[in-house]
């Protein structure tokens, strides 16, 4: 997996991406605190909205920047949005009001939304093997699993030191780096695209290319899946550890690492399964763990069972499951579009993915601050098993994911377009 750390571009936007996610983790501790001592045991509620505000800024910002990322300079979008995201994480600590968190999140997403897919488009290119890619990819994931796992632990220590409100300075540290790195090497330029239409034919064409390829339209539900299970952790963890556990406040930070230490686990063990398991029996395992272990989740709640350390094992599993519905994703659309719709095809699901997110936040938010923690559970519970059903029944189990044949001359898409190979 750590060979393709060998090609210098790759490293250096590798470091990027770490760095960073680093910084985003110790914030994403600091705001489920502000969001506690502003709400109190409201504040599922207040980070249910706020992370929806950051999925509206996602769905729509992502695809218009897709659309025009092959006329764009790669590095100076990515590395305009890591200031515009530090600028405003400076800004957080000084909050005093809920609106101005909201207007906050909203900037500081919209970079995000501008940043991720063009990164995420950038790396085939870096890399064009297929090997080294799907190594990448999970270099990828492993990442984001270090970040779940380092930055709960880095911020239960500072915070035995510090108040909460310095953590957001790391974030600003973390964007600038990967700012600096980011600088410091010389971006592939984006393969032309031949799009044509207006400006909404070009945005909504990575959408489109979702509507039309199976596995794609599968993965549409997969997203579903990951929400429902994501938003419980995201949201709920500070109101389950301090309120329903009496746990302190460092203990959010370990109930967030031990998410991040199970999908850490499986993201080191998915190259090779990889070589071996299809992609599609892969996630649709993952899938249905994530079912279970939200049911599960559900009936304790219910039962009024729950531990702290029952706690700790579902969120670990839960990870786990979660990447293995998400590593494969790259690999997925890679070997689904041609080249020059990467970047539309990645936006797409960045959008998309994050749309299913806008469901899932306020609803795991509002749901538990206004009828319960176990409300919210069965809701989550219950979108999850119908997105679960879908994604099986939308995947054929014969179907292989080959580039698709597009070969598009005006702005409309036909289902022969982007048949692929079974």
């Amino acid at each position: 997996m750590f060979l393709v750390l060998r090609d210098r571009t790759y490293r250096h936007l590798f470091a990027a991406q770490a760095i960073a996610l680093v910084g985003t983790g110790l914030a994403t501790v600091a705001l489920s605190l502000l969001a506690y001592d502003m709400a109190g045991a409201g504040a599922s509620a207040v980070l249910g909205t706020a992370l929806a505000i950051k999925m509206i800024a996602y769905v729509g910002i992502a695809p218009v920047i897709g659309a025009y990322a092959d006329r764009l300079p790669r590095r100076t979008l990515l590395v305009a949005t890591d200031l515009i995201r530090g600028g405003v994480a400076l800004a957080l600590p000084f909050v005093t009001e809920v609106w101005q968190v909201y207007v906050l999140i909203f900037l500081l997403q919209s970079a995000s939304a501008a940043f991720t897919p063009t990164f995420q488009a950038t790396i085939p290119e870096v890399l064009p093997a297929e090997r080294d890619y799907t190594r990448a990819l999970s270099l990828s994931r492993l990442a984001y699993d270090l970040e779940s796992l380092f930055s709960p632990v880095l911020a239960a220590g500072l915070l035995a030191l510090i108040t909460y409100n310095w953590l957001f300075f790391g974030t600003v540290l973390g964007f600038l780096a990967s700012a600096a790195l980011v600088v410091s090497v010389v971006l592939p330029k984006p393969a032309p695209g031949q799009r044509s239409g207006g400006a909404f034919a070009k945005a909504t064409y990575g959408t489109r290319l979702f509507g039309t390829t199976p596995q794609l339209r599968s993965l549409l539900a997969l997203n579903m899946v990951i929400a429902a299970a994501g938003a419980m952790v995201i949201v709920n963890t500070v109101v389950l550890v301090r309120d329903h556990l009496d746990r302190a406040a460092g203990d959010v930070s370990l109930a967030f690492g031990a998410f991040g230490a199970g999908s850490m686990a499986v993201a080191l063990l998915l190259p090779r399964v990889l070589e071996r398991i299809s992609d599609r029996t892969v996630m649709l395992f993952g899938a249905l763990v994530l079912l279970a272990v939200l049911a599960a989740l559900t009936l304790g709640l219910a039962l009024g069972a729950m531990t702290w350390a029952s706690l700790l094992i579902a969120w670990a599993v839960l990870g786990a499951a979660s990447s293995a519905v998400l590593t494969p994703t790259g690999s997925l659309i890679r070997r689904s579009v041609r080249s020059a719709d990467l970047p539309a095809a990645f936006a797409a699901q960045f959008s998309l993915s994050h749309a299913a997110w806008l469901l899932t936040y306020p609803l795991a938010g509002w749901l538990a601050a206004e009828a319960g923690m176990t409300a919210a559970a069965g809701a989550l519970t219950a979108i999850a098993f119908v997105a679960a059903a879908a994604a099986w029944a939308l995947w054929p189990a014969k179907t292989t994911a080959t580039p698709a044949p597009l070969a598009e001359s005006t702005s409309h898409l036909t289902q022969e377009d982007t048949a692929l190979a079974a």
